[in-house]
Order: structure tokens, then sequence, then C-alpha cells
């Protein structure tokens, strides 16, 4: 039997309407086949690293979890996989992930010629410079003629070359592909300086032999926003990646954490209510259970929570808010309504 253009037409219509979110292939395969699979670093601590009894934390392996919880009501539904720099985009264009949540930069190019699509930031970065404390420097502009560690294929290296050409400095790249061991050349004393961006600086000095022989030197050369990707293609699972994100910042800006949520479901603010699915429709519109938010900040907590337990200032890394506090704190983490 054939349908009229017109009568598609209101059919479509009448699901808009309705509030009814179209299935897309990439959120079909992941219900089909039970969890999400996430693309991680594997060898920043406080980002992407399964600790020693290799159990993964940090705050991007969080981000992913956040995700499963949305759609399957359980954080444990994800299993990751350890990506390099120059692995993680072929390995979404490809699907062997459903999701890269490795801090990645957000760039023109890379939504435009990759076929990706980022969503919300979930850590904003900067590009810095980590020394060995015997060699006396102290800026970034003392470093003419240094060899420097850096990842291949990355905005780190480009922005790098960049920063010496600009201030009429030499340097000699030592380009290796994997963090895990560009750490360990650092460390080993083959390279003057290893730049990266700051977080994973912080990272990288937490594990290493001595933390307190290097320093992080004070200039950030770059912005670098990192948010997690998606292929292009399917609208409904880029939408849950998104609000999976600002539903953790949401949760922070409202005062909900995993440890008042159920009290909070008892209250009479509809803000709260509409957000952790008391009432309902913003599940209905994603195409999810309408305590997918609920699910996230009980499982897993608010972007506040997941900031000091992988990275905060009582961490290993110590790193403070900064940028990354509520916009409400002079930081930049806002969060359009939940309605």
């Amino acid at each position: 039997m054939k349908l009229s253009r017109l009568t598609v037409l209101v059919m479509i219509l009448s699901l808009l309407a309705a509030g009814v979110a179209f299935g897309g292939k990439d959120l079909d395969a992941v219900k089909k086949k039970g969890f999400v699979q996430a693309g991680v670093n594997g060898g920043v601590f406080g980002f992407g690293m399964p600790d020693s009894k290799g159990v993964w934390k940090g705050l991007d392996v969080d981000t992913a979890r956040a995700v499963a919880a949305a759609i399957f009501g359980d954080a444990s539904k994800v299993k990751f996989t350890p990506l390099t720099a120059q692995q993680r985009f072929t390995a979404l264009q490809s699907g062997e992930i459903d999701v890269l949540t490795r801090n990645a930069t957000r760039t023109l190019s890379r939504e435009t010629q990759l076929g990706l699509n980022f969503v919300t930031v979930n850590y904003y970065d900067g590009q810095g410079f980590m020394v060995p404390n015997k060699l006396g420097v102290k800026s970034a502009k003392e470093l003419d003629g240094a060899t420097v560690c850096v990842l291949p294929g990355t905005t780190t290296e480009q922005n790098a070359a960049d920063y010496f050409r600009s201030n009429n400095l030499k340097w000699n790249p030592v380009v290796i592909e994997s963090t895990s061991e560009l750490a360990k050349t650092f460390f080993a004393g083959r390279c003057d300086v290893l730049t990266s961006d700051a977080s994973q600086l912080a990272g990288t000095r937490a594990v290493a032999p001595n933390p307190k022989d290097y320093s992080i030197l004070p200039e950030i050369i770059s912005k670098e926003p990192l948010a997690p990707a998606v292929r292009h293609g399917d609208d409904q699972f880029r939408d849950i990646v998104d609000f999976a994100v600002l539903a953790m910042i949401n949760a922070e800006e409202m005062g909900i954490t995993s440890k008042n949520i159920d009290e909070k479901m008892k209250s009479t603010d509809p803000m709260v209510q509409r957000f952790l699915g008391v009432i309902e429709g913003n599940g209905k519109s994603l195409g999810l259970d309408e305590k997918w938010a609920y699910n996230i900040i009980k499982q897993v907590g608010n972007y506040g929570e997941v900031f000091e337990r992988n990275v905060g200032v009582n961490t290993t890394l110590g790193i403070e808010r900064g940028l990354n506090a509520l916009w409400t704190n002079g930081g930049l983490m806002y969060s359009p309504p939940f309605k």
C-alpha cells in the first residue's frame, strides 16, 4: 500500500507533536548489544586509566558511565577501549566504538572533515609544558632549542609548532604515539620538555617516579575545549550523549547530588520534578526512561562530584575548578533548561 506524501507528512508532524524521539542506527545498535562501547585514553591518570585492580577510573570514564546510566539505567553497562591519539577518530568512524570520551579537543575541522559531532564540553583545558626541575627553567620562553615530547596528530603538536615559531624559538619534537610511552620517554630523560593539555601534564606528573622533581610552566598556549564525540547520522544518540553531560552540570546547578537525590525526589519545585522525571516529558523526548537523569546522578554523581573525585584539589592531581566551575562561580559550566 502506498502512502501519499500528504499522509506521510501528517504522520511525521503527528509524531513530532507527540514529542516522540526518532530512533537511530547507533542508538539501536547500542540497545541491541546491551552496553555502550566507549573509547577512552587508557593512560591519563584522573581522566581515563584502569587502577591496580583493573577498574577504570577518571572523569572521561565517568562521562561514559553517565551515558550508559541514561540509556540502560545502569552505569555499569559500558565497556572501555583504550585508544591512542591517532586511533581515536578512526575507531569512532569505523564503528569500533559508539562514543569517544577521550580528552579530544572540539575543532571546526574535526567536526566538518571527520564526520563527527562533538557534544557539550566536559573539561575546559589548555596546553602547557612540563619540565624537570633540574633544568632550572621557569618560563616557556626559555625553551629555545629544547627537545619536546609530543603526541602526533594532535592539536597539541600543531599548537607547539605555532608557539615556537611565533616566539622565534627552535625546538626538536620527539613524536611518540602512545601516551604512556610518551611519559616514559620524558621521565627517562630523552626530552627536555613534555607538552600536552595541562590536565594531562598533571595526570602524568601524578604517576611520575618522583612527582616533586617536575614542574608545569605557567604559560597556557591554547584553548582546548575537551568534549565527547559521536558519529554523524544519529541525532537521537547525539542528543542523549549531549544531555547526559548536561544532566551532571544541571544537577550541580540545582544542588542535587548522589547523596541527596532521593530526598530531592520529594521536592515540590517543578524544575526539580521535571529534571528528575517526577513530571514526565524529558525522558519521552529523548526516547529514554523518565528516570534517566535520576539514574545518572544517583549512580555517577553531578559534575562537581565527578570532578572532585577524579581530578579535584583533594586528589593526587590537585586541580582547582577554574574554568570548569559553574558559571555562577566564575567558570564556564552552564546547562540549558531541562524542559
